[in-house]
């Protein structure tokens, strides 16, 4: 059965009018229908329409995609390609996310939801700087020589750890593609990649681009159901890692499915609940300015989004005030919309789940400062909101939201603040705001998260390693890091000249 293909039209005005591309099964560079011919409708968030019919996988599909991904090891990549030459086609395929940036930040856009200003100049070129700075590392996460004993000689290797399971989220789509490819290709393994079914657009796009540079069978692309793709994948014995972002409840299913399979070690980059704390010494304007796009950046649909603001009592109402303001100059609208800077949530489920966690705030008693509504009527927009009056046991200070939704509470001091941001099953991000650096670095200390900015938020940068604490995930993204975690080390030793034990 041929694969299915999509015609995407874009609203006139618009740069490009339409795109065509495949939508299939992506296995061994060559397109399919999945085993069963089944198709998953893929919607316009801003619009409500749908723009494709995507190919549904299914565990036999995932199986062919490691058939295709272990011959790739076995012959043509791993340690069969020189570290340089991963490198080369790493840094082509960037090239080509760059020549191609308009096309894939239109698909984003239309399928996610977000700014095409921003898919554009955010998500595809940080994807781009993503593919080439792993592309920079490929050849050169080194072994060491170790000292043992004058008759014997010992030294490690990072050898690849074979075929890799990969699954990513809806929220940025063409960026989580390229932070799970890069190190992975570069540390030398084949992949095979559960894209969301809900935006998987972009990705079978990229595909076009890496059947351009790549061997057959190196990256394999599939989109499905979590509970059969990625299930199959996460419990699959010839799939030797697993490295899972989104929703921590899934996490935990990943990790358990690892574990009852062949033991494959496991990288999860889950949800947060991060605190952004804003002290009576800080820059006003500044913390507004962050703590605004800290939250509404990408509809606040961000694992690391600042979504608990913390105020020092004495300048609350007048930090609040700003915070307010700087909220209400967001504009909400299309991606195509000009100026448009917070989109729709990406899906109807994910609306209904923002949309109960509101009512849940107005039900426990939480003050609705601004929004808590729908916004328009057609699409999946909810406004801006701000909540006061939140206490800790509240379900909307606790449970991660992933929505534009921000709980303010005051805080008295260094130590009532500690306890109130640590107050959490999560540890991903915080960011604290502060003139007293001193200050800022003690409290950076104490947080419990595995990323804390000071004086700004939402800074990530591909030599810096991102992850979380606590049920905020295992492992690392970016950095020299992540390609450790695609590697295994094996230890030679080398008898020189000790004698024969018997």
């Amino acid at each position: 059965m041929s694969a299915p293909t999509a015609s995407l039209t874009f609203p006139e005005g618009h740069s490009l009018k339409n795109v065509d591309l495949p939508v299939g099964v992506f296995i061994n560079n060559e397109w399919s229908a999945g085993e069963e011919g089944k198709t998953i409708e893929v919607r316009a968030p801003a619009y409500d329409k749908v723009i494709a019919n995507v190919a549904e996988a299914t565990a036999n599909d995932v199986d062919r995609a490691v058939d295709a991904a272990e011959k790739a090891f076995e012959t043509v990549w791993g340690e069969h390609t020189p570290g340089s030459e991963r490198g080369r086609m790493l840094m082509k395929l960037a090239d080509l996310f760059e020549e191609h940036a308009d096309t894939l930040a239109s698909i984003e856009a239309l399928d996610n939801g977000k700014a095409f200003g921003i898919a554009k100049g955010f998500d595809v070129m940080a994807a781009a700087g993503c593919l080439r700075f792993y592309g920079g590392l490929a050849g050169k996460n080194d072994g060491k020589t170790i000292e043992v004993n004058e008759s014997k000689f010992a030294f490690t290797r990072q050898e690849p750890i074979g075929v890799v399971g990969q699954i990513i989220p809806w929220n940025f789509p063409i960026l989580m593609f390229a932070w799970k490819i890069a190190p992975a290709l570069a540390a030398g393994c084949t992949i095979v990649m559960k894209v969301a079914e809900t935006t998987p657009l972009s990705a079978f796009y990229a595909c076009q681009l890496i059947a351009k540079v790549f061997p057959p069978g190196v990256v394999n692309v599939l989109t499905g159901y979590g509970n059969v793709v990625g299930a199959a994948i996460s419990s699959h014995m010839r799939i030797m890692k697993v490295a899972f972002t989104g929703s921590t409840l899934v996490g935990r299913q990943i990790m358990k499915a690892a574990a009852m399979s062949n033991l494959k070690p496991v990288t999860l980059e889950l949800g947060g609940k991060s605190p952004n704390v804003v002290f009576d010494d800080a820059d006003l304007e500044q913390a507004a300015s962050w703590g605004a796009f800290g939250l509404f950046f990408n509809a606040g649909q961000c694992c690391c989004a600042g979504s608990r603001i913390f105020i020092q009592e004495s300048i609350y109402d007048q930090f609040l005030e700003k915070l307010t303001a700087k909220i209400k100059s967001i504009k909400v609208g299309g991606p195509f919309e000009a100026d448009s800077f917070q989109g729709p949530l990406t899906s109807k489920l994910q609306y209904d789940r923002v949309s109960a966690h509101i009512q849940a705030g107005k039900d426990e008693g939480a003050t609705v400062h601004l929004g808590g509504e729908r916004h328009g009527t057609e699409g999946y927009f909810i406004q801006p909101t701000i909540f006061t009056d939140v206490q800790p046991s509240m379900k909307i200070a606790q449970e991660e939201i992933f929505g534009p939704v921000i709980v303010v509470q005051k805080f008295k001091d260094e130590k009532d603040l500690v306890v109130k941001a640590n107050d959490t099953m999560y540890g991903l991000a915080a960011a604290v705001f502060s003139r007293d650096v001193s200050r800022a670095l003690r409290i950076a200390k104490e947080i419990k998260a595995g990323t804390v900015w000071i004086n700004c938020y939402n800074t990530l940068e591909n030599g810096v390693p991102f992850g979380g604490y606590k049920s905020s995930g295992i492992g690392r993204e970016l950095s020299a890091e992540a390609i450790q975690q695609y590697c295994q080390t094996k230890a030679v030793h080398v008898n020189l000249s000790a004698p024969n034990p018997l």
